[in-house]
């Protein structure tokens, strides 16, 4: 007969991680051996520093609070479907923390010795619990654990899309161009140029003995090392480098790298002793790579048309899921896909400079001002720009700001083209007040800096993480050196600002639910947004602006200089800088799952998996709301 005590267990784990991972029957075996324990109020489930217990706990109804009973401390509020108590099972160690039962709960007890098997089996299982362990120490991510969470480990990456890493067999050249090795220079290049080709291949017998290429006869013959008649078998490199046909494009960009060269031989066995078959450049490579950053960026640059910017741009688009799909860090994506979006900024601003009949008047600086000044601007949103441009005469200001002004136009409306909307507070480089002279910048931050109001504090909010995207950065280095030196001289300003970093209330209530949208068209969503990321990114500005801090915008890298400048805080700024990252990697995936800016999320979408992740930044966020306040004073939020 069915054991319905068991089977029920079995149907509550299999809707939580990482149970879910587990195979049916494994599950069904598992639940078997759980023990079902009752807890009223209050009472102790394992004491800080205790004896490991032969399980682990899952919470079936209730709550479980975990503390650092020598500060007092609650380290986090356990709820339904959430783990605890894994010390035992991962470093077979005393508790390091204290569970209680923060209300009369029913709690499944596991035991490990029947459970780490199954770690073994499935990966995923292995993850997540390395993930929840890390999570219930008083510092999740800590130096320890570094590397380990949120898919910034090879171990954490899912099975590898072999379409997006490159392992379709290459195509090759099968026309292939050679000579023998008593022709002279001259006439190779002479060949070259008629054939197209950057490369020759020197044969004798039918065999590749050499190859020669532009490069050989930049360094060798316009060097004057060797005369242009000399023959090929003095300039050739050689011995050839030879494949076998059947390579793929990932193992082709390998062996180019690693030998240093551009030109592949494909030969019948991959040695230079059988027939050659075909040629291949870096070039070809390059073409068979559609999405590849570099073949995107050459692509940008060569665009003359806004529409043509923007088809590339949704080939970015599909480069930024495909690298969210492979787990690459966002580290590492955040940069590739940022300096292309700048790349397409910058190719706007060529074209609209060509399409105006005279040329600037004066230096000027387009500044990219918000997530796009942050290089934190991975999904299509909207315009934040600003426009400096070099002092003239009074009697000059006008005409040359008009002149900018029919500029800025071209250039929101060729951004508006290729994807980013106009912004709704007209925060736009056509707009007069946002295309100004040197001089009245820096008049317009004094007045923000030396008159803090609510509003003066958002607009240097969002100008102050300018990053410059063409022109003269003089002007740009002078606004900013003009910026430190009047926050130095009134350090109130850091007291507002620090104010408006308050602003945004904490991510979670009362027994760590979400905090939602009360009313207005997103009700009943979380802003991911003003919730969780703003918080992160007012702290990171305040806190690096009053450290004067210059040449960093992005807000991981702001916590991580910051890191390094306070070894004191070094824990806690180091995982604002984790915190940061998973937070803005989760909205990317989010908003790219449902075509929009992925701000506003509707949480019965979400994984249990999902919302113990986004949990798991929270902690953070409210540390680090707690050290603005202390440190410059902030009496309320």
């Amino acid at each position: 007969m069915k054991n319905t005590i068991s089977a029920r267990v079995a149907d509550f784990l299999k809707a939580y991680p990482p149970f879910n991972e587990m195979h049916p029957k494994d599950l069904d075996a598992l639940s078997q051996e759980v023990s079902i324990l009752y807890k009223t109020k209050g009472s102790v489930i394992f004491e800080e520093d205790g004896q490991p217990h032969e399980h682990f706990y899952i919470i079936h109804k209730g709550a479980v609070v975990l503390r650092k009973s020598s500060k007092d401390d609650i380290i986090d509020l356990c709820d339904e479907g959430d783990i605890f108590g894994l010390r035992p099972l991962m470093a077979n160690e005393n508790y390091k923390l204290g569970a209680k039962a923060y209300e009369e709960s029913i709690l499944y007890a596991v035991p490990i010795s029947t459970f780490r098997p199954y770690t073994q089996k499935y990966e995923g299982v292995a993850n997540f619990l390395i993930e929840s362990f890390a999570s219930n120490t008083r510092n999740p991510y800590s130096k320890s654990y570094k590397g380990k969470l949120l898919g910034e480990s090879p171990a954490l990456q899912p099975q590898i899309d072999k379409g997006l890493l490159d392992l379709q067999h290459v195509n090759y050249s099968k026309k292939l161009v050679t000579s023998p090795k008593n022709t002279s220079v001259k006439n190779i290049a002479l060949a070259m140029t008629k054939r197209k080709v950057g490369a020759m291949l020197i044969v004798e017998n039918g065999l590749p003995v050499g190859i020669i290429t532009d490069k050989d006869i930049r360094n060798k013959i316009a060097t004057g090392i060797h005369p242009i008649t000399a023959e090929a078998k003095e300039v050739m490199s050689a011995p050839v480098i030879t494949y076998p046909k059947k390579m793929t494009i990932a193992q082709a960009q390998m062996a180019m790298m690693k030998n240093g060269i551009s030109h592949l031989c494909l030969t019948e066995d991959g040695t230079p002793n059988t027939a050659v078959l075909g040629m291949l450049s870096k070039h070809d490579v390059m073409l068979e790579l559609g999405n590849n950053p570099a073949v995107l960026m050459k692509a940008i640059k060569r665009a003359g048309k806004f529409k043509d910017i923007k088809l590339i741009r949704q080939r970015v688009t599909g480069l930024l899921k495909g690298y969210l799909d492979q787990n690459i860090p966002l580290t590492l994506t955040s940069k590739v896909i940022s300096e292309l979006n700048d790349a397409c900024i910058k190719q706007v601003i060529e074209i609209s400079l060509k399409s105006i009949e005279n040329q600037p008047p004066v230096k000027f600086a387009w500044l990219a001002m918000g997530s796009q000044g942050r290089s934190e601007q991975l999904l299509h949103t909207d315009q934040d720009n600003a426009l400096i441009f070099e002092n003239v005469h009074e009697k000059k200001l006008q005409q040359i700001r008009a002149y900018f002004l029919k500029f800025s136009k071209a250039v929101n409306k060729g951004l508006k083209t290729i994807g980013y909307e106009y912004c709704p507070a007209e925060m736009m480089a056509s707009n007069p007040e946002w295309c100004l002279s040197l001089s009245e910048w820096k008049e317009r931050v004094s007045y923000w800096i030396t008159n803090p109001g609510p509003e003066e504090v958002l607009l240097s909010a969002i100008f102050f993480d300018y990053n410059l995207s063409f022109g003269d950065i003089t002007l740009v280095n002078e606004l900013t050196a003009h910026i430190f030196k009047e926050t130095e001289k009134y350090p109130i300003f850091f007291l507002h600002l620090a104010g408006g970093a308050l602003q945004n209330p904490s991510p979670t209530g009362f027994f760590r639910s979400f905090l939602v949208e009360e009313d207005g068209a997103h009700k009943d969503f979380f802003d991911v947004k003003r919730r969780a990321l703003m918080p992160l990114i007012d702290g990171a500005r305040v806190l690096t602006l009053s450290h004067q801090i210059k040449s960093i915008n992005n807000t991981a890298e702001r916590f991580e200089r910051l890191a390094e400048l306070e070894p004191n805080n070094e824990v806690l700024f180091s995982a604002c800088s984790y915190a940061t990252k998973a937070l803005l990697k989760f909205r990317t995936k989010q908003g790219l799952s449902h075509n929009d800016s992925g701000r506003f999320i509707t949480l019965d979408t979400l994984t249990k998996e999902e919302k113990i992740k986004l949990k798991r930044t929270f902690k953070t966020i409210k540390e680090l709301q707690e050290l603005i306040k202390f440190r410059f004073k902030v009496t309320a939020i």
